[in-house]
């Protein structure tokens, strides 16, 4: 959980080894300073809310 000054809720690393992309089915990179999950090869940034990675294409953000 997050603390009285509202540090992100840090991701399950068992979690992290299972996700993989949505659109590419590849490996997802974790960005602990952004708090998002990184898709190289779908060029895309799924955002983790209160410790829940949003694996959907429509919430993600381009890196392009």
């Amino acid at each position: 959980m997050s603390d009285a000054f509202h540090t992100p809720v840090s991701v399950d690393p068992r979690l992290l080894e299972v996700l993989v992309c949505p659109v590419t089915r590849g490996r997802l990179d974790y960005d602990r300073a952004a708090n998002e999950l990184i898709s190289k090869g779908a060029k895309l940034a799924f955002p983790i809310r209160d410790g829940v990675p949003i694996m959907l294409a429509e919430e993600a953000r381009s890196l392009e």
